[in-house]
């Protein structure tokens, strides 16, 4: 079900070139003052991404991460990311493209994706970035080009789509790149992941876009970017499942 991840593939650059647009562009959003923006309700979402009051079993066909359960596909591999000690974000890597997966606690009946856009737009214009706000298959989305230095050295832009879906007391965040943020056909499965991933929220209380923090699978361990470890019989990681792989750190968008 996951392979092991291939160091240099499309897809690690893919999702490491994300991670760095969402650290640029979560610092860009620290800075912004606070304005008075529209308090909406939280859209229906009749296609997920799903609660786990909504859910029979959450963990049928999903990766148990404590505070989501990612759905598993075949060809798929699966990283983490971590802030300072705390594990808060899974991207999915699939061939040559990958999605970021992020929640963060947010009011009962208000929901947050709208003043995000805004922020995570007004960031990425003032790197010089180009920013499209689109409704795509997931409901109201942003098309990007953010600036990126290449390995070469010189200058690029890295197309990269910001998902985002409003649930019962959470928000759910999604970030695209590789091929599926160019190729709709590339897109369909990452897109279907995240619709069909669910959050644990849990019940106490959290301010609103605090992370929503993951864990490890019990069987799974921590693996250091650029080490390879042998494949272990018995556990659900071997038998052309990779280790589950520790990436650059990342922080909340405020």
């Amino acid at each position: 079900m996951f392979g092991r991840r291939k160091k240099g593939s499309a897809a690690e650059d893919a999702a490491g070139e994300a991670e760095q647009v969402v650290d640029g562009v979560d610092a860009e959003a620290d800075d912004e003052g606070e304005r008075e923006r529209p308090r909406l309700e939280p859209e229906p979402r009749p296609d997920g991404p799903w609660d786990s009051s909504e859910v029979r079993d959450p963990a049928e066909g999903r990766v148990d991460l404590g505070g989501l359960f990612v759905p598993g596909v075949e060809g798929m591999e699966l990283r983490v990311e971590v802030a300072g000690d705390a594990i808060v974000a899974a991207t999915v890597v699939l061939r040559d493209s990958a999605v970021q997966l992020q929640a963060f606690a947010a009011p009962k009946r208000e929901g947050i994706w709208g003043e995000v856009r805004e922020e995570i737009a007004s960031g990425i214009t003032q790197q010089g970035g180009v920013i499209d706000e689109v409704e795509g298959p997931l409901g109201w989305e942003l098309r990007a080009q953010v600036p990126v230095q290449l390995p070469d050295g010189t200058g690029g832009f890295q197309v990269v789509r910001f998902v985002g879906v409003d649930g019962p007391r959470w928000f759910l965040r999604g970030v695209i790149s590789g091929q599926g943020a160019v190729q709709p056909q590339a897109a369909g499965l990452l897109e279907q992941i995240f619709r069909d991933t669910v959050v644990v929220r849990g019940e106490g209380p959290m301010a609103p876009r605090d992370p929503i923090v993951l864990k490890l699978p019990n069987d799974a361990q921590m693996v250091p970017e650029g080490v390879q470890q042998e494949e272990q019989s018995g556990s659900r990681f071997s038998g052309g499942m990779g280790q589950l792989q520790r990436g650059p750190e990342i922080t909340e968008v405020r």
